[in-house]
């Protein structure tokens, strides 16, 4: 068996480490302290914004972001990224000393400085190549809230998507409306 990216691409997984031989997943307890981790984070940063979205648009305008389908990083201070700013961070990661600071606390935190600051690849510089082979094959993950007792690794501040894919919670901005609750029985003047 080979090395698998399951639900984001970036992290990487023996697959011998979280699957049994009959292709499902190995019990929890069974899988290495390490990819145990990356797993159960995993589950809880799927389907948050990008990072790099997030710092352009803000909590304002966060239904402007794309949905994150990379992860780098170490679980608990991972970066986020969305296809169109791969290229920004690994230019950061490889000519902007991303390097140096690598499995540090201040790795992502780092990198968003240096997003927020105006940071950005050149025009042409390439990203990863990322191959897809069958991510259907893949077993579906678990409930992580089911699995994992470590509120560290459950934990996220990042705003959650609606559920179509844009980030934000359905409020319109228009609080007005909000603030009104209409009582069907009682008479209103006309």
């Amino acid at each position: 068996m080979g090395k698998v990216s399951i639900g984001l691409r970036g992290w990487r997984f023996d697959e011998d480490d979280v699957f049994t031989d009959a292709g499902g997943w190995k019990p929890l307890e069974e899988i290495p302290k390490e990819p145990r981790h990356r797993l159960v984070r995993l589950q809880v940063v799927m389907n948050k914004p990008c990072d790099a979205c997030y710092l352009i648009h803000g909590e304002e305008n966060k239904r402007q972001c794309r949905v994150a389908s990379i992860v780098y990083g170490e679980p608990l201070d991972e970066v986020l990224l969305c296809d169109e700013h791969e290229a920004d961070f690994l230019y950061w990661f490889r000519e902007r000393g991303g390097a140096s600071i690598a499995g540090e606390e201040t790795f992502r935190d780092a990198f968003h400085e240096w997003f927020d600051d105006g940071g950005r690849a050149p025009d042409g510089y390439g990203g990863m190549d990322h191959v897809e082979e069958a991510p259907e094959d893949l077993p579906d993950l678990r409930d992580p809230e089911d699995l994992y007792e470590d509120e560290d690794l459950l934990a996220d501040e990042r705003p959650d998507f609606d559920g179509d894919g844009t980030v934000g919670d359905d409020d319109d901005g228009d609080d007005a409306e909000d603030d009104f609750d209409l009582d069907l029985d009682r008479e209103y003047p006309t």
